[in-house]
């Protein structure tokens, strides 16, 4: 503890704080569960930040590893090829929404992020079109921590402080019906944030080089999209010569109940981003993914200049291609989707009892990937203010309670593994349903049935 205190900064954590709490140090993890230096045992919640599908310590996915280790565990794809990312490459084209056929291998979603934005930027450059150069975000929407991924993201508490070193965006509502961004009813707010859209390709498409988006916003608390409104997004940028790109790194593989979220809608985007879920959590790759159209226009003779200049370091490591690839074998075979379409709908039946907390405001679910709002009045939506840290506290009791949830603001999350069982997923929501109603009963004045 006292080393980690002293040597380690850690990520979206106020560090002040952090050093005056009893840290959870993990040592190990096995399926659904990690466990701490001390030896206690935690449910896994959150899968360790929404990556994990197939279990902590998956013996296949553990030899994998191991077996590519044994053979190479890096050489560079800069003007060069190896077998792991070839063959990964061609399983991700095979399961993605048709028409992306190109894969760009890289080490975060956010990195993933950079690509599509610079690969769109330098799209229209080469098809003569160079003034269209900016691009639509949605509020509250988030893509990563690097400066692209930051312009293109609009959490002002995460953002503002960065704001002069971003370039500029078109702004557009995101359907958050329960809060809706328009101040309408939440009969109303999903057709009036569309036509804001609208409106602003309308008048702007000609200036406009993509329109970016998360089918599910995770960071800002889990917010999935209407049934058809991604679809409906896909005709406007279609109409109005933009590109559609999709941000699947927290929705892909599987989260939702289909592979990726765009296949609810049957939407095929023109770029795609993915990560996380891809190696089931085990080594850092990400990728964006691309059309036919796209990758032809940067071909050329070597004096171009349609080379796409951008890479890292481990782009397409062996490592985490081979547990990429092995992660994708065992989906099909233990026929994951499956699985946690039928768990899902357990959830959802679960979720109901959650209704009894009056604290409880909204409750939002696609597939494994639910968000739970608790707001301090549910008839007024009056939130809870962010100094009284709810979220924070709902985790610590869930902490206590043998689970870890690490909330987002006032949302608390229920993202486990892909395979976790009803038996696994109904123990961690009752521990969730007890550190709930444990944290909100003073705060809500004792009046907790």
């Amino acid at each position: 503890m006292d080393k980690d205190f002293r040597y380690v900064w850690h990520p979206f954590t106020q560090m002040q704080d952090y050093q005056e709490h009893e840290p959870l140090i993990v040592e190990r993890g096995e399926g659904v569960m990690l466990y701490d230096v001390d030896g206690r045992a935690y449910y896994d919640s959150v899968a360790s930040i929404w990556t994990n599908t197939l279990g902590h310590a998956h013996p296949a996915l553990t030899d994998a590893i191991i077996k590519q280790a044994q053979l190479v565990s890096h050489s560079t794809l800069l003007g060069h090829a190896n077998v792991p990312s070839i063959l990964l490459a061609e399983q991700i084209v095979d399961i993605a929404p048709d028409g992306l056929s190109h894969v760009f291998f890289c080490d975060s979603g956010a990195e993933a992020v950079e690509i599509a934005l610079k690969m769109a930027y330098q799209y229209w450059q080469l098809k003569g079109r160079p003034e269209k150069k900016r691009f639509v975000k949605f509020v509250e929407a988030y893509h990563g921590d690097t400066i692209g991924a930051v312009s293109v993201g609009a959490m002002e508490r995460f953002h503002e402080t960065y704001r002069d070193m971003l370039f500029e965006t078109f702004e557009v509502p995101y359907p958050y019906c329960y809060r809706c961004p328009l101040g309408l009813s939440p009969l109303t707010c999903a057709h009036a944030c569309m036509e804001e859209l609208k409106t602003l390709l309308a008048e702007k498409a000609d200036r406009i080089a993509g329109v970016i988006l998360e089918p599910v916003q995770g960071s800002s608390g889990i917010i999935p999209m209407p049934d058809d409104y991604l679809r409906e997004i896909e005709a406007l940028c279609k109409k109005n010569d933009v590109l559609l790109i999709v941000d699947e790194v927290a929705t892909g593989f599987g989260r939702t109940g289909e592979m990726f979220a765009s296949d609810h809608d049957g939407v095929e985007p023109d770029l795609m981003t993915i990560g996380k879920g891809l190696t089931g959590g085990y080594l850092p790759v990400a990728a964006a993914l691309a059309t036919d159209e796209i990758y032809e226009a940067f071909l050329g003779t070597y004096d171009s200049n349609k080379t796409f200049y951008h890479g890292h370091t481990f782009t397409g490591n062996q490592l985490g291609c081979a547990v990429a690839l092995e992660n994708l074998r065992l989906f099909k075979e233990e026929r994951v989707i499956e699985h946690v379409q039928d768990v899902a709908s357990y959830v959802a039946g679960r979720l109901q009892q959650f209704w009894d907390l009056p604290a409880v405001g909204d409750i939002r679910q696609k597939g494994l990937f639910v968000g739970i709002e608790l707001v301090r009045d549910r008839a007024t939506r009056e939130p809870f203010a962010f100094e009284e840290r709810i979220g924070w506290h709902v985790g610590n009791r869930c902490r206590e309670n043998g689970m870890i949830m690490r909330p987002l603001g006032s949302v608390c999350l229920f993202i486990p593994p892909l395979i976790v069982t009803k038996e696994q997923a109904g123990a961690m929501l009752d521990i969730l349903y007890r550190s709930i109603k444990e944290e909100t009963r003073e705060r809500m004045g004792g009046h907790l049935r």
